[in-house]
């Protein structure tokens, strides 16, 4: 049986978000991506939902676009990576370990290669993976398709942003319903 995501069990992992990469994402995967890692990042920060986030040889591709590095909290982990998965990065590894969290939430890019080189090996470590499938992109269409087919054969969930918001909340009755659903509009 699949999961639905849990508030107190989560973390947040945003793969590469660069500005060198984020431009050669084609509209309108690029915005949606943007917009929708805003909300998750926006409402994990609401929820107290630990984040980390990563950027591939920042040298080369850039940091984090402004977009979303402004919104990150202060206590947000950071790690610079040369390998595709973030798995491959044993401090990395330490923080997602010490967390005591059993569910990553990914966003983030490559589609077909950091995001889901990450997500197959973190679910192989045992992990609850779910992968915001609006918050991934691929230069091209039919690689971030296929890695959301190759994910699901490993069992990694794929889900709209949207989805994962209301799994956290759980209830309209939560005392931040108001605000989680205000980052929907």
């Amino acid at each position: 049986m699949t999961p639905l995501c849990r508030q107190h069990d989560s973390l947040l992992l945003c793969i590469d978000i660069q500005d060198r990469l984020i431009s050669a994402m084609p509209e309108p995967s690029r915005q949606r991506l943007l917009d929708n890692t805003q909300q998750l990042i926006l409402a994990a920060k609401i929820l107290g939902i630990p984040m980390v986030y990563t950027e591939q040889y920042p040298t080369g591709l850039g940091s984090t676009v402004a977009q979303i590095k402004n919104i990150l909290p202060d206590d947000a982990s950071y790690f610079d990576k040369t390998r595709f998965s973030c798995c491959a990065s044993d401090e990395l590894m330490k923080v997602v370990h010490g967390s005591h969290k059993r569910q990553i939430i990914i966003a983030g890019m490559e589609a077909h290669i950091c995001v889901m080189q990450t997500a197959i090996e973190l679910k192989a470590e045992g992990y609850e993976v779910f992968v915001a499938d609006d918050a991934i992109s691929s230069q091209r269409r039919a690689h971030w398709k296929s890695a959301l087919h190759r994910m699901h054969q490993a069992n990694v969930v794929a889900t709209p942003t949207e989805s994962i918001l209301f799994e956290w909340l759980r209830d309209s009755t939560h005392e931040h319903f108001k605000s989680i659903s205000a980052l929907l509009r």
